[in-house]
C-alpha cells in the first residue's frame, strides 16, 4: 500500500511544493519563522537564523543558545559551499584529572562552551541581508508570549526527570510540581529578553557583556568549569566542507570535527553495488549498507578527532582506492564482527593517532536538530544544532532562560584515544549537514538528528532518493534501519551489544534473511527509529523545490 500521498513507495504526508522559497524543520513553528523571513525578502541565511532560535524556544529539548551545531551555506550566485563550525571546546578547567571520577550526564560539570551563537552571527555577518532584530522576532514572541507544548515535547518533558532537580529549570518546564502536559502553554520570559539582548548587543552581549557573564556565574555557582574566560576565547570557524562523487553527484559534508566523513566513506563504498536492482530496503541492500558502516565507523574510532589537535588522514579515507581495499572486507553473505581500523595513511599524506576502545556498558541518545531551508534564488542551508542529550545539563544558566548543554559526555578520559579530553579542544560531533549537487546545480539538502543514526539515516535517504527514485517525502517515511557497533559509538563509555534494529514495517522475509546473514536483530515499533529527517530537492531545470518531513517527530515543511 503506498498510502495517500505515495507515487512509487508509501507516503502519509505530501510533498510541499514551491516555486519561491522552502522550509523544512523539526516543528511546524520554527519552519513558519523562517517562512515569514524569506516572504519579507531574506535570503536563505536570514531564514536559517530565525528558523535556528525559534527552534530553540519550541523544541528545547533538542537544541538552544546554550549548545553548539553545524552551519553549511550555499551561494548559488557564487558557486560557493562553505561550513560554519559552531561547536566549542571544553573548558579550560576540564582537565581528565578533574573527571577522574567520570563526566556526568547533567548539572554543570557536564556543561562545554556553546558555540551555537557565534555561528549564527559569523554567517549573519558574511551572507545576510535582513536585521538581526527581525530574524529574532519570532523566537522572542514564542518564549514571551508562549506556545501549546505539544505532544511529543510532552513526553520529552515526561522522560526527563533530572529537570526538577534544578529551580531555574523547574520554574519553566514544570506546573504544579510536575512537567507540563501537552496543549499547556510553555512560556519563557527571561529568555525572550536574552534573545532581545542578543539581537541589540550581537556578539560581545553573548561572550563577553552581560549573558555571558550571567551563564559563567551560573555555571560556577554550580561547581562547574567554564568561565567568562572561556566563553570570550571562543571563535566559530568557517571551513571548507568535504565531498566525494556518488553515481555522478557530488555530495558535500562538513569535515572533522564532523563525523561526516562517514556518510561520504559509506557512500565510497557501496558505489559499485547495483543498490537500485537489489530494491529499496531489501535484505541485500541493508546488508550491503550495515557492513559499510562498520567499516566507516572503525575508522572513525581510530582516526578522527578535533584537526586542530591531531593529524588525520582524510585524504585516505575519503579515497576511491581506499574504499576499493576496504571493500574487500565485505562479505556479501555474513555479517562481519570485531571490525578493525583500515590503514588510511596508506591512500593519503597524514600521521594519525589511534588507540583501541574501552568496552563497558553504556546507551545514550543524542537529541539535535536539523533543518532545511532554500530560498528564491536557489542559495541554501543545511543546519544541525544541539544541546547534546534530551534538555542537555537539565540547567537553566540563572535568570538568562538558556538550557545548557551537556557535551561534555561525549569525552573519552583514556590517555591513548584520539578523543580524549584536552582543556581548549573540540569534541569529536556526530552532526553533519548534507548539500548534494548535479553538477553546478543544487540538488538536495538532507539531514537528521540522532547521534550515530545520523550518518546512517542520511545514507539511506540519498540511496532512496538516487538510486531508487523516490520523492522526498516517501524517502523520509521508508523504513529505517540502525546499527550499534561494539566499540564505534560516540557514547562514552561504549556499548558492547553489536545489534540491528528494524522497525517492524520490513518484512518478516527480510528480517528473516538479515538473521541468517548473521545480524542480531532488534525490532521495534513502525516509527521508533531515532532521527527526524528533513529534505528538500530542488529541480535544477525548473527551481521548484520539494519538502519533504519526517512524521516520527513534529517536523514539517512550508514553501510558497
Amino acid at each position: 500500500m503506498h498510502g495517500p500521498h505515495g507515487l512509487g513507495f508509501a507516503a502519509h504526508r505530501p510533498v510541499v511544493l514551491g516555486a519561491r522559497g522552502m522550509v523544512v524543520a523539526g516543528h511546524p513553528l520554527a519552519a513558519a519563522a523562517g517562512l515569514g523571513v524569506l516572504q519579507a525578502g531574506g535570503n536563505a541565511v536570514d531564514a536559517a537564523i530565525a528558523t535556528a532560535a525559534a527552534l530553540g524556544v519550541v523544541e528545547p529539548q533538542m537544541s538552544g543558545l546554550g549548545g553548539d551545531g553545524f552551519i553549511m551555506i550555499h551561494r548559488r550566485d557564487a558557486g560557493t559551499v562553505e561550513v560554519v563550525n559552531a561547536t566549542g571546546a571544553a573548558p579550560l578547567a576540564a582537565t581528565r584529572a578533574a573527571y577522574a571520577d567520570g563526566i556526568p550526564l547533567h548539572g554543570a560539570r557536564s556543561v562545554s562552551v556553546p558555540g551555537l551563537v557565534d555561528g549564527w552571527l559569523a554567517a549573519h555577518a558574511r551572507h545576510g541581508a535582513r536585521p538581526l532584530a527581525a530574524l529574532f522576532a519570532p523566537a522572542i514572541g514564542l518564549a514571551g508570549d508562549g506556545f501549546p507544548v505539544s505532544h511529543k515535547l510532552a513526553a520529552y518533558l515526561e522522560a526527563a526527570p533530572a529537570l526538577g532537580d534544578f529551580p531555574t529549570s523547574r520554574a519553566v518546564f514544570w506546573r504544579d510540581g510536575r512537567p507540563l502536559r501537552a496543549g499547556e502553554i510553555l512560556r519563557q520570559r527571561d529568555l525572550a529578553r536574552t534573545l532581545a539582548a542578543l539581537a541589540e548587543g550581537g556578539r560581545d552581549a553573548f561572550y563577553t557583556g552581560p549573558i555571558g557573564e550571567a551563564l559563567a556565574a551560573a555555571v560556577g555557582e554550580a561547581g562547574g568549569p567554564l568561565t567568562a574566560d572561556d566563553l570570550a576565547a571562543h571563535r566559530a570557524r568557517w571551513q571548507e566542507p568535504i565531498a566525494t562523487d556518488y553515481r555522478g553527484y557530488t555530495v558535500y559534508e562538513a569535515p572533522p570535527n564532523s563525523s561526516g566523513h562517514i556518510l561520504l566513506q559509506e557512500l565510497n563504498l557501496v558505489e559499485p553495488f547495483d543498490l537500485a536492482a537489489l530494491g529499496p530496503n531489501s535484505a541485500e541492500s541493508v546488508h550491503l549498507m550495515v557492513e559499510a558502516k562498520k567499516l566507516a565507523f572503525a575508522d572513525r574510532e581510530a582516526y578522527v578527532a578535533d584537526p586542530e589537535w591531531i593529524d588525520i588522514p582524510l585524504t585516505g579515507l575519503l579515497s576511491k582506492e581506499y574504499a576499493a581495499a576496504r571493500r574487500a572486507a565485505i562479505d556479501p553473505a555474513r555479517a562481519a564482527r570485531d571490525v578493525a581500523a583500515g590503514d588510511a595513511g596508506r591512500f593519503g599524506p597524514a600521521d594519525a593517532r589511534a588507540a583501541a576502545p574501552a568496552r563497558v556498558v553504556a546507551e545514550r541518545r543524542e537529541d539535535t536538530t536539523c533543518f532545511a531551508v532554500v530560498d528564491r534564488w536557489g542559495n541554501a542551508v543545511c543546519q544541525l544544532q544541539s544541546i547534546q542529550s534530551s534538555f542537555g545539563s537539565c540547567l537553566v544558566a540563572g535568570d538568562t532562560g538558556i538550557l545548557l548543554n551537556n557535551r561534555m559526555t561525549y569525552w573519552h578520559l583514556d590517555e591513548g584515544h584520539p578523543d580524549r579530553l584536552e582543556p581548549g579542544k573540540r569534541v569529536r560531533h556526530t552532526m553533519n549537514p548534507v548539500l548534494v549537487f548535479a553538477g553546478d546545480e543544487l540538488l538536495l539538502a538532507l539531514g537528521t538528528p540522532g547521534a550515530d543514526t545520523q550518518v546512517q539515516t542520511n545514507l539511506q535517504l540519498i540511496s532512496h532518493l538516487l538510486d531508487h527514485g523516490m520523492t522526498v517525502q516517501e524517502a523520509v517515511e521508508a523504513p529505517r534501519w540502525r546499527h550499534r557497533q561494539i566499540g564505534g559509538e560516540s557514547t562514552v563509555p561504549h556499548g558492547t551489544d553489536d545489534v540491528l534494529t528494524l522497525e517492524d514495517r520490513f518484512p518478516p522475509a527480510v528480517r528473516d534473511d538479515l538473521a541468517r546473514r548473521g545480524h542480531a536483530l532488534e525490532i521495534i515499533g513502525p516509527w521508533e527509529a531515532v532521527g527526524s529527517a528533513v529534505a528538500i530537492r530542488r529541480d535544477p531545470e525548473s527551481g521548484a523545490l520539494h519538502g519533504g518531513a519526517d512524521p516520527r517527530r513534529d517536523a514539517y515543511a512550508v514553501g510558497w
